[in-house]
């Protein structure tokens, strides 16, 4: 079986994914090819936030060169469906020119927008969450789930038609094509990729994984993330940049709920991962960095 073209790293953060990428990179030069990384990560996509959403350090950048990191203004706006373009042109360009893409990331959608031929709708229009605010208001939550129910049944039915927030939440993800349906009734979870793709899923033993969570962030508040995310409200930080794990707890010095919401997220991206068609799954628990990327590179080796 013929090598796959890219190297995709999907986990929850935390994990060490970052890490793995970059002594990978150290071991495919060794074999003569030349990586880099293309970043499928919701967040890193702005400059600004690089401490809270996890950017490589500049040594790392120093020894992996890394992509769609970094290029937006915190005042704009992103989707999976604009994220998608791009990616297809950063992997395309660089297999064309002889280079290796090391496709990693934690966001779910944007993985799998990078790698397949998604049908991703446009963003939704702004003012998007203000109108089903005012719909809320307007009506009540019976009449929101009376609309998520017509609209996407697989969602009201998880949620209490007394709950607003959710669904106000749940009715702006629909608008903005990121309320995925259940397992066998999406694109998502087809094993279908654009390119012949190692697509490798690393996790960790579950208690290590949330001691780390909650050690990085203790790290990043006190490397500053806090006044990193002031400055970002100072710049005018859009409704998208604003959903960077811990954005509000930090705004609100609370360093109890960044860490709780960050573990929570990461059991949903350990939820992804277990739907991931065709994934190879590495266990991390217990093993050097070098190992794990060891690993990696002979699967990909053996034509995996």
């Amino acid at each position: 079986m013929s090598r796959s073209e890219v190297i995709a790293l999907f986990g929850p953060t935390g994990v060490g994914k970052t890490a793995v990428a970059v002594a990978l990179a150290r071991l495919l030069r060794e074999r003569g090819e030349r990586p880099v990384a293309v970043s499928a990560d919701a967040l890193q996509v702005y400059a600004g936030l690089e401490l809270l959403t996890g950017v490589a350090s500049a040594a790392q950048q120093d020894e992996l060169e890394h992509r769609l990191i970094s290029f937006l203004p915190v005042d704009a706006t992103f989707s999976a469906g604009q994220y998608a373009g791009l990616a297809h042109a950063e992997i395309d360009g660089l297999i064309a020119g002889g280079r290796l893409p090391l496709v990693v990331g934690g966001t779910g959608l944007y993985l799998r927008a990078a790698l397949a031929e998604l049908d991703l709708k446009p963003p939704p229009p702004p003012g998007a969450r203000e109108r089903w605010m005012a719909e809320l208001e307007l009506h009540g939550p019976a009449s929101l789930h009376a609309t998520l129910s017509r609209r996407a049944p697989w969602a009201a039915a998880k949620i209490d038609p007394r709950d607003s927030q959710r669904l106000v939440r749940a009715l702006e993800l629909l608008d903005a094509g990121e309320l995925e349906p259940p397992p066998g009734q999406s694109e998502l979870w087809t094993a279908t990729m654009r390119r012949r793709t190692l697509l490798v899923g690393l996790t960790v033993e579950r208690t290590t994984l949330y001691a780390r969570i909650d050690a990085r962030a203790a790290a990043i508040v006190a490397a500053g993330a806090e006044q990193e995310v002031r400055r970002a409200v100072r710049a005018g930080a859009s409704v998208t940049a604003r959903k960077a794990l811990g954005f509000d707890e930090l705004l609100a010095g609370d360093l109890d709920s960044m860490k709780r919401r960050t573990r929570n997220y990461a059991r949903r991206q350990l939820t992804w991962m277990r739907k991931l068609a065709g994934a190879h799954l590495v266990d991390m628990t217990g093993k050097e960095v070098g190992e794990v990327a060891a690993e990696i590179q002979s699967l990909w080796a053996r034509g995996q």
